[in-house]
Order: structure tokens, then sequence, then C-alpha cells
């Protein structure tokens, strides 16, 4: 038996990589998708015009480590009360579908790209983006992959991050650096789909493996589920108006070309 021991825990060391690795990489792809679009996004893209993009994705980064560790510890305190573990993921479930109708919304900047501190470029994006990433959707969502990933909350954080930083980094490089035109519908529409996919596979596991509901049952609430929000969707897609530019940008990359452009002899 005393031989067993090492690769008992081996495997045990393996399964806890394995993990978090899988909680890591599903954090990366539903934040880089909540973040697309998003109002911090957004802020990225107008601070990049005003500083340099190293020291914008500093602040970025500094900012989301604080916000998401806040976000993943609330997710995983809320797992602590077992007693009410499936009214927990089916919220963090339905949680998803309405990060999905959220982002066919879309945002829009309200003033914050103007904040201004004495701390330096990394600073000011640093503090401009914690305070507009509180109540964010993407701090909603940390809280929720926290609860459906209660082990692993480094995973989540790191995943989180990344995630943040992959996002705002390709609004900088495409939206900035080569001042060109982001693809915001079809990106918002890709995105919504699969959070309202992810929504629908966790409504499925809580109704067969929490509430142990049979075909018929755990049918009815995903037909019901279905219609819903594709009634909600279809409402927001039809009514939904076009964000404004980001007009730091759009101003920013007109006077670039404009100095850009050979001068008449």
């Amino acid at each position: 038996m005393p031989a067993s021991y090492p690769m008992q825990s081996l495997n045990e060391g393996m399964g806890v990589m394995y993990s978090t690795l899988i909680a890591f990489l599903f954090s990366v792809g539903a934040v880089t998708l909540a973040e697309m679009g998003d109002k911090t996004q957004l802020l990225a893209m107008a601070f990049a015009t005003k500083y340099k993009a190293t020291k914008v994705l500093l602040g970025v980064f500094l900012a989301t480590i604080l916000n998401h560790a806040l976000a993943v510890a609330v997710g995983n305190f809320i797992t602590k009360f077992s007693s009410v573990e499936t009214w927990i993921q089916g919220i963090a479930a339905l949680s998803f579908i309405f990060f999905g109708l959220w982002t066919i919304r879309g945002d829009k900047l309200e003033g914050e790209e103007n904040r201004k501190t004495k701390f330096g470029a990394a600073m000011t994006v640093a503090i401009a983006f914690f305070i507009a990433e509180l109540g964010d959707k993407t701090q909603l969502a940390t809280i929720a992959l926290a609860t459906k990933f209660p082990d692993n909350p480094v995973g989540i954080l790191m995943g989180t991050t990344t995630g943040m930083l992959i996002a705002d980094a390709i609004g900088i490089i495409v939206g900035v650096v080569m001042c060109k035109k982001i693809p915001e519908r079809t990106i918002k529409l890709i995105s919504a789909g699969v959070f309202i996919l992810f929504g629908f596979i966790g409504s499925y596991q809580v109704a067969t493996d929490k509430l142990k509901l049979g075909i018929p049952g755990t049918t009815g609430i995903l037909v019901c589920l279905m219609a819903t929000t594709g009634i909600a969707a279809y409402y927001m897609i039809k009514n939904s108006k076009k964000v404004s530019e980001n007009q730091l940008v759009v101003e920013y990359c007109k006077v670039r070309d404009q100095e850009n452009e050979p001068k008449a002899n």
C-alpha cells in the first residue's frame, strides 16, 4: 500500500492541474467574448489615444486583478452555502443568458475616458477601469464563473484577467493602431450567441443533475427558456440603436491620417 501513495498523489495533482486549466480556458473565452464591445474595451481604446498602449494595458491589468479578485471572492463565498447550491447553479446558468442579452444591447462610454489623476498614465487608467468595472458585465460574469468552478479560484482569476487583456489589446491594435473599424454588430451577435448557449447548457445540467427532472420536465423548461430568450433577443435586436462611434478614436485616427498624408510640393 505505501508504494501506491506517490502515484495517488501524482494523480490527484494532475487532476487539480487539469481542472484549473479547464477553469482558466473557460474563463478566458467567456470574458474575452464579454469584453468585446463592452464599455471597458471602449475605455481602453479611448485611453490608447492619449497614452502608450503598454501603459494602458498595465493599468487594465492592475484594475482587473483587484476587481476580479473581489468578484472571485464573492462568487467563492456564495458557494459555501451548500443548502442553496441548486439555486446558486440555476442563477449562474440564467445569468449567462442575461449576459448574452446584455451583449446584444451594447454599451457606450459616459465620460469615464475624461477621468484624470496625478498618479501617471497607468494609475489613471487603473482607477478609471476599476470604477467602470464595478457592476459591469465582466465583473458579474466573473462572479458567475467563480460559482461554476468553486474549486479553482486561481484559474478563474488568471483566466478572466487574461481575457480582459486579450479583448482590450485587440481593441487597441485594431481600432487605434490600425485605425480599422471593428465589426461591432457581428461580434456582439456571436458573443451573445455563445453566452446564451452556455446558459442553456447550464440550465440543462441543473435540471437533470440537481433537480433530477425527467426528459419531459427538462424539455419543457428548456423550451420555455428558449422561447422567452428568443423573444427578448428579437425585441432587443429590432429596437437596438447603433452605439455611437468612439469619438476619441475617430478623431485620433483622422488627425493621424492627415499627418501621414504626403504633402504636395
